[in-house]
């Protein structure tokens, strides 16, 4: 499936951009360091007189030139400025969920900003239609006889819709005040074809376990930063709970063939395009996580189904692990523990500190060694974290079958499986205690692990298994003349 081309169109005037978190002002502000994947942009004069503080607001030409520049290195986040709310209309697919369906209907009709929006509920084969069309009274209802899948759910709606925005919502779904308001302004920018909001659990919705760990670790949950959304990026695909879409840019929409990861592959169809896709954390919406044990793990392993499917549209992008060579190379070799091999791994990453110096020094410039060095440090650091995670989670049936066979592997599983739960738990220690987080963090990989290799399994396709480099960090580059 294709979509149409972005538009031609600039950013327009008073539009404003501002630095993202993390990125570097170096040698007097002439770089910028940041973005997703790394990027080193070295800012000329003109582009330096704009972008005296950490905010751009597009004023002409150039300054939309160097707006669009600085987005689409996620080196900058939109800093839309208000203005009048769009027409939006609200699509809802729904299958048999009438309580959530009411919840979700009274939450919408509540907020001043979307209780005038038009919305159509889209009823995917409910084994009891009267009562969703009951529900849906005062709401345009489409229904399909038989359950055809979420992405042809949306799909109908959105052929309905009348307005040039379309939000997509869940029936497990309750969205905050004020949530369209904060991602409409990012559809000011003519490329922005989809933004999408934080996914947060439902208040009330559980208790147990499960509802405690869920509530800070959700697969849906992107975080608490701003984000550009691409393939190989921080933030690679955002879930369909919750959308706000360009109507035009979307064509035909959702893939009908995929009952998992549509969301993700419509996200990748739009980047590969040229579109912009965002991540708004500031609009926030609620959603009903499943809670119950055996629900919960089904689900995660349906998730990892998905990534076969994937493979076959996207190839490598969906790689579960992104090393470079000489990451892996440092690491294995570290691994060793033997003196020869810590030692060797020390000269791959000089090696690499001083080739990754060379690409970054400008014309006539020293290569900058201490800021190669420092980035080969924190690739390597986050490569390894990246490693540990395919061993409890994507690659687990490899590391059990390696444990099986030698106690060195035994004791360097079980290290590793500790090490990540102990990193992914310290964000969330003072809001759950270690053993549940742990308990709830392995449970979930093996449940993702699972299902990604039956996905694979059933498709005769390991590329959803193989690792991929990752993008080369650019070089320097000017974002204006």
């Amino acid at each position: 499936m294709t979509v149409p081309a972005p538009p031609p169109d600039r950013l327009p005037d008073g539009f404003a951009v501002r630095l993202a978190p993390g990125t570097q002002r170096r040698d007097g502000g002439t770089t910028l360091l940041g973005g997703s994947p790394f990027r080193m942009l070295r800012l000329a004069p003109t582009a330096r007189t704009l972008l005296a503080g950490d905010r751009l607001e597009v004023t002409d030409g150039r300054s939309a030139a160097l707006a669009a520049r600085l987005l689409d290195t996620g080196v900058a986040d939109p800093d839309p400025p208000p203005g009048p709310f769009p027409e939006v209309t609200v699509v809802v697919p729904v299958k048999d969920r009438t309580d959530g369906l009411v919840r979700l209907l009274a939450a919408l009709r509540a907020d001043p900003g979307s209780a005038g929006c038009p919305v159509v509920v889209v009823d995917d084969g409910s084994a009891d239609p009267a009562a969703v069309a009951a529900v849906a009274a005062g709401a345009r209802l489409v229904r399909h006889p038989l359950a055809l899948g979420p992405a042809a759910a949306r799909n109908a709606g959105l052929r309905v819709a009348g307005t040039e925005l379309v939000a997509f919502v869940d029936s497990d779904c309750v969205p905050e005040p004020g949530w369209l308001e904060r991602l409409a302004g990012h559809l000011t920018d003519p490329r922005v074809a989809l933004v999408a909001p934080r996914i947060t659990a439902l208040a009330g919705a559980g208790t147990g376990w499960v509802a405690r760990y869920e509530s800070l670790s959700s697969a849906l949950d992107m975080g608490t930063t701003p984000a550009r959304v691409a393939p190989l990026t921080a933030v690679s695909y955002v879930p369909s709970a919750a959308l706000l879409a360009r109507r035009a840019a979307l064509g035909a929409g959702f893939d009908e063939t995929m009952r998992v990861a549509e969301d993700v592959d419509l996200v990748w169809r739009l980047a590969g395009a040229g579109w912009r896709v965002r991540y708004e954390p500031a609009a926030r919406v609620a959603h009903d996580h499943r809670v119950a044990p055996a629900q919960w793990l089904r689900r995660r392993a349906f998730y990892g189904t998905g990534a076969a499917l994937l493979a076959q549209r996207h190839g490598s992008a969906v790689a579960p692990v992104v090393v470079s060579p000489w990451s892996a190379a440092a690491w294995a070799l570290a691994l060793t523990g033997t003196p020869l091999g810590v030692l060797t791994a020390g000269g791959v990453l000089g090696r690499a500190s001083w080739q990754l110096a060379r690409r970054l020094a400008g014309p006539g410039d020293r290569p900058p060694v201490p800021l190669a060095a420092g980035l080969v440090l924190r690739g390597t650091a986050a490569s390894g974290r990246t490693l540990a995670r395919s061993v409890t989670r994507h690659h687990w049936p490899l590391a059990a079958a390696a444990a099986l066979r030698s106690r060195r592997a035994r004791w360097l599983v079980a290290g590793v499986a500790v090490a990540d739960a102990v990193s992914g738990w310290r964000p969330h220690r003072r809001e759950i205690d270690l053993p549940t987080f742990a308990a709830g963090r392995r449970l979930e990989d093996l449940a993702y692990g699972a299902g990604l290799w039956f996905g694979a399994l059933r498709a005769r396709d390991a590329r959803a298994l193989l690792p991929a480099a990752p993008p080369p960090v650019s070089p320097p580059r000017r974002p204006t003349r």
